[in-house]
């Protein structure tokens, strides 16, 4: 849902001829732009891939907003009177999980964080090796994990779930 932006260093404005972004995959999206004639070129690509400011003066790639479709390696090939230059990015998408917290009757607390990508950690405070864990994989890359914690045998007044995941604090 966010805005990444893969940059392609301009060597020389004056003598740029040629910018092409490729997406490496087959039929996947590619954008390019050539000076001789002031034209820019889109195949395959939704609206959501753009340059991010002009082509001429920055060639950046922008995709806005990001999905999971677009997590893969990108090549930005620059053509001049000094050479042709490839520069690689590889883009990983990262999603953070919906976080839950239920309890049931029989003093189970159920600390579920679902949908994240990669998988979220999830901890007990206090600790204790009363908890167990699940995991359920999503078609999309995402994964669902749960975690379990017994307390009824215990002097707890309370348990507290520790979430940690790359994309959040």
């Amino acid at each position: 849902g966010h805005e990444a932006v893969l940059s392609c260093p301009n060597i020389s404005k004056e003598s740029l001829l040629m910018v092409t972004w490729k997406r490496n995959c087959s039929g996947c999206c590619l954008l390019s732009y050539r000076s001789d004639q002031n034209e820019t070129r889109n195949l395959n690509c939704s609206e959501r891939i753009t340059w991010k400011y002009s082509p001429v003066s920055d060639p950046a790639l922008r995709i806005y907003p990001v999905d999971l479709g677009d997590e893969g390696n990108y090549t930005c090939e620059t053509v001049s009177s000094e050479g042709n230059f490839h520069f690689f990015s590889s883009l990983t998408v990262i999603v953070p999980p919906t976080v839950t917290l239920t309890h049931d009757k029989s003093r189970v607390a159920v600390c579920q964080a679902s949908a994240g990508k990669p998988a979220a950690d999830i901890s007990w405070i206090p600790a204790s090796n009363h908890s167990s864990e699940e995991e359920f994989h999503h078609p999309n890359g995402t994964v669902t994990r749960v975690s379990y914690f017994g307390w009824a045998n215990s002097s707890f007044p309370s348990v507290t779930c520790l979430v940690t995941h790359p994309a959040t604090n």
